[in-house]
């Protein structure tokens, strides 16, 4: 079996919606500057044409072989898209599907200055494609070829990002219900960072606070910072909000600023996850060897595939620590997390509204269901796509 042709098909359609669907967004390293921390929530994964209708446009890589077997993957960007037809499809035609580690280990050579950012993901992309094929070949779910299950299912916890952080009514609101669905953990997202000043700083610690007066001492919460914070943002904040014992505090700085990591971490008991913005074993290697996470999220779809991450998890458990994969794919994660000792996944990610989206074109979409995600059936990852959801679709080919 070879691997005869590389696809890439752009997809549109449209989701319906009740009200805008991204009613707030979540603070980013860029809004230090005024201009952009005034900006509105922006239409990740597409766009609002109305009340009602939220319009999708998305990019899925679709790997054939010889014999009939296929692999998809996705949705990616459109620039990482172009770069699995223009740098990776020349790498693996012709090639045995079933060997994923070759592939791997070539496209990765001959990318040599595709180590991180669009040329990854797209990399990572045709690896989780690759297994996705693999399972089809075989007639296996994915998570058996990995050695799985531990489990039956797998405690997912609720990530509210898009939802209102503003009105504390719309909070409790949204927490009670997401609680209510089985979710015994959730994760919510600050609006502000150190620009806002004391008025910004005092919204983030009364969202921990209904956060924790809503959902009870027992139930887990986390917070997002996304990259946002400066070392002594970050040592207010931890200090003003250690009394609600959040169970992680996430990506207070951007990845390469390990030192902050480290240097917050001696400063507070709130544990610290992070480094989902991270590619490859050798990009989480700096965060372990300095000791400057509790918790490692790697995304599967950005950091390197399926490949790479259970090799970053391989090495993050000689260390005794967790990984929890960013939920950017909850298909492909599912499979990882079913796979590993429960003592170091005790959780998936499960982006409540980010899955609206990314699933919207799946013909299996994976859900959650009391609150956990359960084993998913069929051969591969699950990828298949739903014509009934396409309303117009454009293909490119190698």
């Amino acid at each position: 079996m070879r691997i005869s042709a590389v696809r890439v098909r752009q997809v549109s359609g449209t989701m319906a919606t009740d009200g805008p669907f991204w009613e707030e967004r979540l603070m980013r390293p860029i809004d230090i500057y005024p201009d952009y921390r005034k900006q509105p929530p922006v239409g990740w994964g597409g766009q609002q044409v109305d009340e009602r209708h939220f319009k999708l446009t998305q990019w899925f890589v679709q790997l054939e072989t010889d014999e009939g077997a296929v692999g998809i993957a996705g949705p990616l960007w459109p620039d990482a898209a172009r770069l699995v037809l223009t740098q990776l499809a020349p790498i693996v035609i012709g090639k045995d599907p079933l060997a994923s580690e070759l592939l791997w280990d070539q496209m990765h050579r001959l990318q040599v200055h595709g180590r991180q950012g669009d040329a990854m993901i797209a990399l990572s992309a045709v690896d989780c494609a690759l297994w996705d094929l693999k399972g089809r070949a075989l007639g296996q779910p994915v998570w058996r070829l990995l050695g799985g299950p531990t489990r039956e299912a797998v405690p997912a916890y609720a990530s509210m990002l898009g939802y209102a952080v503003e009105d504390l009514g719309l909070v409790r609101e949204r927490a009670q219900a997401a609680k209510a669905e089985g979710y015994t953990a959730q994760k919510w997202f600050f609006r502000h960072g150190p620009m806002s000043g004391h008025e910004g700083l005092r919204k983030n610690v009364a969202l921990v606070r209904t956060l924790r007066e809503t959902l009870g001492d027992d139930y887990d919460i986390m917070l997002d910072c996304w990259q946002s914070l400066n070392f002594d943002y970050a040592v207010s904040l931890c200090a003003r909000i250690e009394e609600f014992q959040p169970r992680w505090l996430e990506e207070p700085f951007m990845p390469d600023r390990i030192d902050s990591h480290v240097k917050l971490k001696a400063k507070t008991r709130i544990p610290l996850s992070g480094a989902e913005h991270e590619y490859t074993r050798w990009g989480f290697k700096r965060f372990v060897e300095k000791d400057a996470l509790d918790i490692l999220q790697p995304d599967i779809y950005w950091c390197g595939g399926l490949s790479e991450t259970l090799k970053i998890t391989a090495y993050a458990t000689v260390h005794d620590l967790i990984v929890i994969p960013h939920g950017h794919s909850t298909p492909i994660g599912i499979h990882y997390s079913v796979a590993q000792s429960p003592i170091h996944a005790p959780y998936q990610e499960y982006l409540v509204k980010w899955n609206l989206i990314n699933q919207h074109f799946l013909a299996r979409p994976v859900w959650p269901k009391d609150g956990s995600i359960h084993l998913p059936e069929g051969p591969g990852v699950g990828m298949d796509l739903d014509p009934a959801k396409i309303e117009h679709e454009e293909q490119m080919k190698v």
